[in-house]
């Protein structure tokens, strides 16, 4: 039913979505010239690596300068980079994830390998379900960079306090998973980046 579900709904967002899907990789590429999309390595259900696929927001091997953006005007953003990430249009590529099955719509973002290393055996319990676009964590920390920004070391402010909340919030979305929470935290995301 899930993905089903998943399926449809990605269909009837792309297909009108097309037009401004073009739009942005146009503006991407003339921001900075390069690809139009980013694939990064992230784990999936099972602990499966898969690619995610963003539409390209920082400049070209910008990844190896650190895999935590921090503040919305971080150095390696390009000037589209940060409009499309502050109104989440970099993600809209991942509803071809959701497509091919890698993810959900909605389930517990996908980490990198580095953090996920980090987990408990409670915590990776999020691994047991196909990750997602959306979900709580996503809509509680729509702010992370900027929070991240404000502490003197945003790697440990991750690891200590932002990466344990989140799993909570993710441990506590499989537990109540189901086709009605799925809808909620689809509508209180929508809202989220309309406000």
């Amino acid at each position: 039913m899930k993905r089903a579900f998943d399926l449809l709904l990605s269909v009837l967002v792309l297909l009108p979505l097309i037009p401004l899907l073009l739009f942005i990789g146009i503006a991407v590429i003339l921001d900075n010239p390069g690809p139009v999309f980013y694939r990064q390595v992230r784990v999936g259900k099972n602990a499966s690596p898969f690619r995610i696929l963003k539409f390209r927001t920082m400049y070209r091997n910008s990844d190896r300068k650190g895999l935590l953006t921090v503040g919305g005007r971080d150095p390696r953003v390009t000037r589209v980079g940060y409009w499309l990430r502050k109104y989440k249009l970099d993600e809209l590529p991942q509803l071809f994830n959701v497509l091919e099955g890698s993810m959900s719509l909605v389930g517990p973002r996908p980490e990198v390998e580095k953090y996920v290393a980090l987990y408990d055996d409670n915590q990776r319990r999020v691994l047991e379900v196909k990750p997602g676009i959306t979900d709580y964590a996503s809509i509680q920390y729509s702010d992370e960079n900027e929070l991240l920004a404000k502490a003197d070391d945003p790697e440990r402010m991750y690891i200590e306090e932002v990466m344990p909340a989140k799993l909570k919030l993710n441990l506590d979305y499989i537990r109540d998973q189901g086709m009605l929470t799925d809808l909620k935290i689809l509508m209180q995301t929508a809202l989220k980046i309309l406000r």
